[in-house]
């Protein structure tokens, strides 16, 4: 069973926070090589990665930006495909706008990222791994749009892991409940009541701890082992790194 990263070829997209910079910070301290993608926020230079400007909205973009990882790189082993938002959208009060912007963000840029990796991996193979949503399962009641494109990215997963495993490439999606950037301007349009009663629900409904998990200690190791030799085998799956948040069956 070979678990090592070293001089494994890897592209992050969305690198320069949240999971994305995580993922960075995981996977080179475990010997892997890494280009990490940005687009608005630049990245902490102290994360050890070479950086390429990208928006994932734009397919043209993310082709150019796997080209220049490849080139960089001198190939592709392994995609994580972090780049993602979040938005409210309570149904009764969504315009086009924000369906645009969930779908664009969220499944659109799935789509383009997975499509240009597989065009570098199909020759010889590699791994995939994509960002789903404990939402993209249960639904929510304040941001439906995001969690019907996160839906959107589980049959994707599955469709394209159905079509390209016959070229041994692997496509896979975490179902992370993680602290991040994201997850504190989440609580920012909540009112102190309103987190109050989050953070209580929490205590609830995540058996391990009873909070989010750490995205380096807790995240990490999976993201590394998903991009491992050892995770071979294993294709077209959702897996909820969430505490218990969300156990799927």
């Amino acid at each position: 069973m070979d678990l090592s990263l070293e001089n494994r070829r890897v592209l992050i997209t969305g690198a320069a926070t949240g999971i994305g910079a995580a993922a960075v910070q995981v996977l080179a301290a475990s010997g892997a090589r890494v280009v990490g993608t940005f687009h608005n926020t630049e990245p902490d230079t102290e994360l050890a990665a070479t950086w390429v400007r990208c928006d994932v909205t734009d397919q043209s973009s993310v082709q150019r930006a796997v080209a220049e990882a490849v080139a960089a790189l001198g190939g592709l082993d392994v995609l994580i495909h972090a780049a993602g938002s979040w938005q409210l959208g309570a149904p009764g009060h969504i315009d086009a706008e924000n369906i645009r912007a969930m779908i664009d963000v969220n499944f659109s840029s799935t789509v383009f990222a997975n499509q240009a990796a597989y065009e570098v991996m199909k020759e010889s193979g590699g791994q995939i791994i994509n960002f789903g949503s404990s939402e993209g399962v249960s639904g929510s009641p304040v941001s439906a749009t995001y969690a019907a494109a996160k839906a959107a990215v589980h049959s994707w997963t599955r469709s394209v892991a159905k079509m390209w495993g016959v070229d041994g490439v692997t496509v896979n999606a975490l179902a992370p409940a993680v602290q991040t950037p994201g997850a504190d301007r989440r609580l920012g349009t909540m009112s102190p009541e309103a987190i109050k009663q989050y953070e209580q629900q929490l205590k609830m409904v995540i058996p391990l701890g009873g909070k989010l998990g750490n995205p380096v200690s807790d995240l990490g190791p999976v993201l590394a082992f998903l991009s491992s030799d050892a995770a071979k085998f294993i294709t077209g799956q959702l897996l909820a790194v969430d505490g218990g948040l969300m156990m799927i069956g």
